[in-house]
């Protein structure tokens, strides 16, 4: 069996027919099969199984880019699935602007550096496309740039120099795209896969925003072999078939960077094009391009049982724990329960502050955070108690129970903290929202427990008698 559609190949001569198939034989018996032998004419198409590996590499692959971008681009706790063997589900819930992520997941981010070529006039190139145009090769209004100039190049390829196809820069606005055309070289000096680190930067000679590319060791001896090998020539760096900038190599470059300039825009979207453009490198090319079969928004009201009932849960639990501190420890409790309270409002703050989305796995974070925070307000409760019934009088034993617990409590937590940090770097989605939800309350937890309730116990003690017991 072969995968259809089936691919000839046309030979000169029968020797040639024999040949050819000796070499299919001998280094492609696994991905091609032969299905038919006309006179110099053979028939071939892939192997099923080769085609399912293909397919199957493709889409882990992608799921792997698109996971990458979407945590770079901060969305938590994204579901990103395969279904079948060409379909890729992704699920991003508290996402706002949905055809910003449906463009940051889209693009290919193919790299390359390509040499310009001025043997051709601009004219003649234009005429060429007028050419290609009126034989119904045209762009049009939302196609895709790379598909419209995959089809230019292949419907020229005998028009144009040996060796070179056309590239665009795209100009105007978006109610009119304007691809002005260049001519450039087949052959990429330079790749994606010579990139180290992209990242956006502000230009302090002409105070536009720019992407600063920075080689590996590979890519910086390319580079640097290349720009000395083309000084005077212009070099086109293109971006999934775009040419962005074209300057005149005028030395060689060493040191492995490079930059990307914006165009012509205005500031905010040449700043949101940079930072895009930056995000979409340093995550990876994806390597087939991605078709948006099907988009659906689900609203938060299909899961109302489950927040009530998860209200009803918190609101139960909290107030079981707040009276078990309270009989426990009776006025201090209070104290207790002023602080887990100040405790849980500053988590929520800052999670607030990073546009988080707080979610099951980011509520079981917040919900440890809560544990540890009893757990830290017990430790200083008891070294306390223990200083009261040796009969210090309440501000010493405050001060000592307070100092006495600090170190215990930082060390309970940053050997937590640790953990969550190996899940933030290691982990994928709702893994990374628990970690940011842990490493957040964390912090808020070591604040609360010791500097906010020492100073509540301070402005306490120092309204009443030092010697009076201290209700604990």
């Amino acid at each position: 069996d072969v995968y259809d559609p089936l691919h000839t190949l046309e030979l000169e001569s029968k020797q040639d027919v024999e040949a050819a198939k000796n070499r299919i034989k001998e280094f492609f018996r696994s991905q091609v099969r032969l299905t038919a032998e006309k006179d110099n004419i053979l028939t071939y198409g892939l192997a099923p199984s080769f085609k399912n590996q293909v397919e199957g590499s493709a889409v882990s692959k992608s799921i792997e880019v698109i996971r990458n971008r979407i945590d770079e681009f901060g969305l938590t706790e994204p579901e990103i699935t395969s279904q079948g063997n060409n379909r890729i589900v992704v699920q991003l819930p508290g996402v706002k602007d949905v055809d910003h992520a449906k463009e940051l997941i889209g693009k290919t981010a193919k790299l390359e550096f390509k040499l310009v070529s001025d043997s051709v006039p601009l004219k003649t190139l234009n005429d060429l496309i007028s050419k290609a145009n009126k034989a119904g090769i045209t762009f049009e209004k939302g196609d895709r740039p790379s598909k419209y100039l995959e089809e230019l190049n292949d419907f020229l390829e005998k028009e144009l120099p040996k060796n070179h196809q056309l590239a665009f820069k795209k100009a105007g606005n978006q109610d009119e795209v304007v691809l002005i055309p260049y001519l450039v070289e087949k052959t990429a000096l330079i790749t994606g896969e010579d990139l180290d680190d992209a990242a956006m930067r502000i230009d302090p000679q002409q105070n536009s925003p720019i992407v600063s590319l920075t080689f590996n060791s590979n890519g910086a001896k390319k580079f640097e072999t290349v720009t000395g090998n083309n000084r005077g020539r212009r070099m086109a760096i293109i971006l999934d078939g775009n040419v962005y900038t074209d300057p005149v190599i005028q030395s060689k470059i060493a040191g492995g960077r490079a930059q990307i300039s914006m165009g012509n825009e205005d500031y905010n979207q040449q700043l949101k094009q940079a930072k895009d453009i930056a995000l979409v490198l340093r995550a990876g090319a994806l390597p087939v391009q991605l078709e948006f079969e099907e988009q659906r928004i689900v609203g938060p009201s299909l899961g109302g049982d489950s927040i009530e009932s998860a209200e009803t849960a918190s609101a139960i639990g909290i107030i079981l724990v707040f009276i078990f501190i309270f009989l426990y420890y009776r006025k201090s409790g209070l104290v207790a329960i002023f602080t887990l309270t100040v405790n849980v409002i500053f988590v929520l703050a800052m999670l607030i502050g990073i546009d988080a989305t707080l979610t099951l796995p980011g509520i079981a974070g917040l919900a440890l955070t809560v544990g540890m925070a009893v757990d830290g307000n017990i430790i200083i409760y008891e070294r306390i108690r223990e200083e009261v019934r040796k009969g210090i009088d309440s501000f010493k034993a405050v001060e000592t129970g307070f100092d006495q617990a600090f170190w215990t409590i930082l060390d309970a937590n940053i050997t937590t903290a640790m953990a969550g940090f190996c899940l933030l770097n290691f982990g994928t989605g709702p893994v990374r929202g628990f970690a940011v939800s842990l490493l957040i309350g964390i912090a808020s937890t070591v604040y609360t427990s010791y500097f906010v309730s020492h100073l509540v116990f301070e402005f306490w003690l120092s309204k009443r008698d030092r010697q009076k017991k201290l209700s604990i």
